[in-house]
């Protein structure tokens, strides 16, 4: 099993280039197939109406509900007063399995913090390179995972990757993950220091190939255990209590042993087994 857990879908309405413009799935899933990945985390594009962003998500979430999970996009200021309702929606109605915010829509608040709280969710909270304010974070809040991608920059400010794998290393709840990290040696330190549970494999799909960022994490050569936990046990293990509220909580988890949620292992006889053996495993 291996889960990419970073990949964009969905139109955004900006224009200022493909981030929030449009993040088209048809050549992801080609390549994505093809380098042997299972399952994606979906994330919407940038947008000035997340609440539309993620409904979008969903819709492609319920297409195939085997092959996706999703995290709710929201905007720590636009969104602010109604952050709670848009989360809620997302991860109890929709099965939404975190929360994903970025920098440069508005830095974290504690409102994103303790919607996150309430419902046991990681927050996918890309910094764009300012690092410090996870030492806050963090702290307050140390009952809420954060997974901080790219370890710390897409912009591969090396600086901030090395402060990122300091917090690593000292905060419990505090991850990334390799999406578009470029220097090897620092993807190889944030392991050899933080350890392989710190880890998360995303490639920042679509516009990131797929096959290409998984090659990063063989390159890493790590133990059969380690590698399992980089490739799916540390995200499935992040997101298992929103799994399992959401397949107690569905419809079709009461109704049907034949249908399959793909985001628990409880919720009836398995069109993905190796979710389930994967989930058990890595409890």
């Amino acid at each position: 099993m291996i889960v990419d857990a970073h990949v964009h879908a969905g139109k955004g309405d900006g224009f200022t280039g493909p981030w929030d413009t449009d993040a088209p799935l048809d050549a992801y899933l080609r390549r994505a197939t093809a380098a042997g990945i299972t399952h994606t985390v979906l994330l919407a594009a940038f947008s000035a109406d997340y609440e539309r962003a993620n409904a979008e998500v969903a819709a492609i979430v319920r297409r195939a509900p085997q092959r996706f999970f999703a995290f709710c996009f929201v905007h720590a200021v636009r969104d602010r007063g109604r952050i709670a309702r848009l989360v809620d929606t997302a991860l109890v109605r929709d099965g939404f399995v975190g929360i994903k915010v970025h920098r440069h829509d508005a830095p974290i608040t504690r409102e994103i913090c303790e919607a996150a709280r309430g419902h046991r969710a990681p927050i996918l909270y890309d910094v764009a390179g300012d690092v410090a304010p996870i030492e806050l974070f963090a702290t307050q809040y140390p009952d809420v995972p954060f997974v901080i991608p790219h370890l710390g920059s897409f912009a591969d400010d090396w600086k901030a990757q090395l402060q990122l794998i300091d917090m690593l290393e000292r905060h419990p709840n505090v991850f990334t993950d390799s999406a578009g990290v470029r220097r090897f040696d620092l993807l190889e330190q944030a392991v050899a220091r933080a350890g392989a549970h710190k880890l998360l494999f995303g490639s920042d799909g679509p516009w990131l190939h797929p096959g290409v960022e998984l090659a990063k994490i063989e390159a890493l050569g790590l133990a059969p255990a380690d590698r399992q936990r980089v490739l799916a046990g540390n995200f499935l293990a992040l997101t298992r209590a929103c799994r399992l509220r959401w397949s107690r909580s569905s419809r079709w988890s009461r109704s049907s042993r034949s249908f399959h949620c793909g985001r628990c292992d409880r919720c009836g006889r398995s069109r993905a087994p190796t979710l389930a053996a994967a989930a058990a495993r890595d409890r």
